[in-house]
């Protein structure tokens, strides 16, 4: 059983190493990993009384000791469990008797189902049973539930219905090219498909949201693998939530880009996921200067506050247990001494890159279109969860915008949007210009960049443009044409419109501005285009590195020497005409070098 001694212990090891907060996750026991142990590991039963009994002191605890503590509204990753039917679960398309099993939650051995992620009147009366048997105690801190990155089963997703809602949109049968939806030579009925799934999603988040705000909750969570308009998707939550290493630092952008654009000020990453690999490489073994550069990568993307993954729960004094995706927390860590020292870095570094608002310069189209239309990545690129471009985790913005500070967009942003004087306005963001490098652009789209375009906002359209989609419109050449004839559209940066920073070899870096205030943060150049997995030791870097680099801001012109002593990123403030670099000193143990064996083989690639 879950005891009250044990919930103090690790709340209390929390607090004194320099945690804000937790949050829970509901999963399997460790007699889970023997397939041939079936015996039951006493609990508290999954939603009992007495479950939330205990969850309600851990709550209350955690508020006494000055922590937050969160909930996942759900056990395992993907929302389900036993109470779902099989009406109520998921499903695939071609395989009626199909359903999405849970093996591996709280409630192990016992299995259920996911639940049907499409439809409102099977996910809703989850949510509403969920959120009922969660404990609400008053609390000093204000409270969040979660969701993770999308595991449902995407290949051919499908609900009750969705033939006729697709025909009713679209005006023909899907079903005669679902079993080959992923051909390329099917990609404009990919596209449509897409669309209306992406539709569904967004509603599923929507109503998340919504359902935990009308009793006083925050929603946080991961839109990461879901098959739908990310920026979209990313701004329904109160708090969006990158995470990495399973995704790149780069992806982080995204969720960040989304909070600029829907005013939320608070972008959470899970953090140190799987670091040197899946399912655990190097576990208990981690080093605390690898961390910190994943972090600094993330702070370089938009990311301002760091959730640790994580720290299994143990019985007083002990830390015995492991989690195999974590990067360990506890008393036995590699990293235990330093762990309070580095909190504070992160904790610093975050309160400063919450300050007012993102700045950006240029917005970048996220190239949804090509996404939904392109389908399966080839093998080199798929995980064995993951194997669709709709995913967009090999997104990046252009090389050309080196120097500029970007971020993201998508229709539903642009739709609000407006020009004054020039720029850009939308949410918390005024862009000097819009810039898209899509080979599929939207009807909906078109028809919007030409209304900007002829309200003097400048465009930088790489390439001309075709129309996604097997419902094509007659007039989408001639709009096109029009919109690549534009006095406002460019097919390369105007001269007029200079980087934000300019130097050579510039690192990663981003911008807050408070007031005439701005705030940037310049990541160490070895934390540039991070990809998984980290190798063990990579931070290892002894050498001070020197930038020069020029930045423009509110008329003026700054000129500044960049100096990276070893494992160091750097921040300013600017503001009139003082430049301040503020102290973010933290210096981590010498990492060790561990190369792999020569023989390694990722598990987690595709053969």
């Amino acid at each position: 059983m879950i005891k009250e001694e044990d919930i103090r212990y690790n709340l209390n090891w929390l607090k004194e190493n320099g945690f804000g907060g937790v949050e829970i996750a509901w999963v399997y026991p460790l007699n889970r990993f023997n397939p041939n142990d079936t015996t039951y590991t006493p609990r508290q039963e999954w939603l009992s009384p007495q479950w939330t009994n205990i969850v309600d002191f851990t709550i209350r605890y955690a508020d006494s000791s000055g922590l937050g503590c969160d909930l996942t509204l759900g056990t395992l990753w993907p929302f389900g469990d036993s109470y779902v039917t099989a009406d109520q679960a998921t499903r695939r398309y071609g395989d009626p008797e199909w359903r999405q099993v849970i093996t591996r939650s709280w409630e192990h051995p016992k299995s259920g189902y996911v639940v049907d992620h499409l439809t409102p009147a099977n996910y809703l009366p989850y949510f509403t049973r969920l959120v009922k048997n969660f404990p609400r105690p008053e609390a000093s801190k204000s409270q969040s539930y979660f969701i993770d990155s999308w595991e449902v089963e995407t290949e051919k997703l499908w609900c009750k219905g969705f033939d006729k809602d697709f025909y009713t949109r679209f005006g023909y049968d899907i079903t005669p090219f679902m079993d080959s939806i992923y051909y390329p030579g099917n990609r404009q009925y990919l596209y449509d498909y897409m669309s209306l799934i992406s539709d569904k999603v967004l509603k599923f988040y929507k109503d998340f949201d919504s359902t935990l705000n009308s009793v006083g909750i925050l929603s946080r969570g991961q839109v990461s693998g879901a098959p739908c308009d990310l920026i979209s998707g990313y701004s329904m939550l109160d708090i969006p939530e990158g995470e990495s290493m399973l995704f790149e630092p780069e992806f982080s952008s995204i969720p960040a880009s989304s909070a600029l654009l829907a005013g939320k000020p608070v972008v959470s990453a899970e953090t140190f996921t799987c670091l040197y690999g899946w399912p655990g490489d190097y576990i208990r073994e981690e080093q605390t200067a690898d961390l910190k550069l994943v972090a600094d990568a993330l702070f370089a993307n938009g990311i301002n506050h760091i959730i640790w993954h994580g720290k299994p729960h143990n019985p007083e004094g002990y830390d015995t247990v492991n989690f195999y995706a974590t990067t360990h927390i506890g008393s036995e860590s590699t990293m235990a001494e330093e762990i309070p020292f580095f909190n504070s870095y992160l904790e610093k570094v975050s309160s400063y890159m919450r300050k007012g608002a993102t700045y950006s310069d240029i917005a970048v189209y996220l190239p949804l279109e090509d996404a939904w239309c392109k389908g399966v990545m080839p093998k080199e690129k798929q995980f064995i969860w993951a194997w669709g471009y709709y995913e967009m985790r090999y997104v990046y913005f252009p090389e050309e915008l080196t120097g500029f500070r970007p971020t993201w967009i998508n229709l539903a942003f642009l739709e609000k949007a407006s020009v004054v004087k020039g720029s850009l306005k939308a949410g918390n963001a005024e862009y000097k210009a819009l810039y898209i490098d899509a080979e599929y652009l939207d009807y909906r789209v078109i028809r919007r960049l030409l209304e900007l375009s002829r309200d003097g906002l400048r465009i930088i359209v790489k390439k001309n443009p075709k129309e996604p989609g097997a419902c094509i419109h007659p007039d989408y050449a001639s709009l096109a044409q029009q919109l690549m004839n534009s006095e406002n559209v460019f097919a390369f940066i105007p001269d007029d419109i200079e980087p934000f920073v300019k130097g050579s070899e510039l690192p990663p870096f981003w911008c807050r501005t408070d007031g005439n205030s701005l705030y940037i943060f310049f990541a160490s150049p070895t934390a540039d285009k991070l990809k998984f997995p980290l190798e063990y030791g990579q931070a290892l870097d002894e050498k001070t590195e020197k930038i020069q680099a020029s930045i423009s801001f509110k008329g003026r012109n700054y000129t500044l020497e960049l100096i990276f002593e070893p494992y160091q990123s750097l921040l300013y403030k600017i503001k009139g005409n003082k430049v301040e670099k503020i102290d973010i000193s933290f210096i981590p143990k010498r990492p060790e070098v561990k190369l792999r064996s020569s023989g390694y083989e990722a598990p987690w690639l595709v053969k």
